[in-house]
């Protein structure tokens, strides 16, 4: 047996609960995993109101991340894993539990000198960042980036993933805290959307060009100052719809004068790119975690909570209160 987080019926943070359940088999090729930190997205807060089911065959249990240690192997492993590694991984569901099967590939190791706390706020937040910058938006060199929830986990961690590429990160967000948090990460500028138009000041800053990639979170509302500010070309990258996804205006004629392309991005249903995706993100991002790495990627943990608090840190994410990632911790 083990516990794990459970709701009976769709709803509010109130009807989240810690419970005894079966502890899952590794089937073949699978890792058994005993999970020492999860980590809590914006998805697992879809699904416990019902409007985000896990996909067909995954774990019904919320939790999409989750860092540990190596428990078992299932027959047929070839991979490197052995009892005992420290690992962390990205999940369809199952995350938010003392133990998790996850298939061998998708399995990363933890970066050295790193705690599974700071390992479980990478995951899903840098492995979406990563996909949507090089495997949707093919960024390049001196490209400039406009990254919308710029203090966000995955906001958080696209700054660092930009500049790594050696290209520009602009952000917004909606409080001076995010802002300097964004700056810190290394945002070359940040606009608060609350107070100013951040199409306009796009423009501005690049001198009328604009930007050549936008990752997008907002979705309906943000369409026509992402329009304006979008350069001859660029890509604007939808990957969530927390403003919801009505377009009420001219957007084909607007897209058109721009040459420019729309992307979608989900992350999980994408099972089939999850290996490559794992193994792009191991070799080409994840030695920069190490000490003394330049430059240096860091995952941004805003709090932690112990697992019979999971209503607790529901409630801080609905507030959109967090900067960066809010951390589970197992018993």
């Amino acid at each position: 047996k083990m516990l794990a987080v459970y709701f009976d019926c769709p709803g509010g943070p109130e009807n989240l609960y810690v419970k005894e359940v079966m502890q899952p088999h590794p089937g073949e090729g699978e890792v058994l995993v005993k999970v020492s930190a999860s980590a809590l997205n914006r998805a697992d807060l879809l699904q416990r109101r019902g409007k985000y089911p896990p996909p067909k065959g995954a774990s019904d249990i919320l939790g999409l991340e989750a860092a540990g240690s190596v428990a078992g192997l299932g027959p047929g492993c070839k991979g490197p894993w052995k009892i005992g590694d420290a690992v962390m991984a990205l999940l369809s569901g199952g995350g938010q539990a003392e133990y998790v099967t996850v298939p061998e590939g998708h399995l990363m190791p933890v970066p050295k000198d790193m705690t599974f706390t700071q390992a479980a706020a990478i995951p899903e937040a840098w492995l979406t960042a990563f996909q949507l910058l090089h495997f949707v938006g093919k960024i390049q060199k001196g490209e400039r980036v406009l990254i919308h929830a710029g203090a966000s986990g995955v906001g958080m961690a696209a700054i660092q993933l930009v500049r790594l590429a050696k290209a520009v990160p602009i952000v917004t967000a909606g409080t001076p805290e995010k802002l300097k948090a964004a700056a810190n990460a290394g945002a070359a500028v940040g606009f608060n959307y609350k107070s100013e138009d951040f199409s306009e000041k796009v423009l501005a800053f690049t001198q009328g060009s604009g930007v050549d990639v936008i990752l997008d979170c907002v979705g309906g509302s943000y369409w026509e100052k992402n329009l304006s500010c979008l350069s001859t070309d660029g890509r604007w990258i939808i990957y969530g719809l927390l403003s919801g996804g009505e377009v009420h205006g001219d957007l084909f004629a607007r897209l058109l004068s721009k040459r420019g392309s729309i992307h979608t991005s989900l992350l999980r249903s994408r099972d089939k790119e999850a290996k490559r995706l794992v193994k792009a993100f191991t070799e080409d991002a994840l030695p920069y975690f190490s000490g003394g790495t330049s430059p240096h990627l860091q995952p941004v943990v805003d709090s932690i909570y112990p697992l019979h608090e999971i209503a607790a840190a529901h409630r801080m994410m609905e507030e959109n209160k967090n900067i960066g990632k809010i951390v589970i911790k197992m018993p």
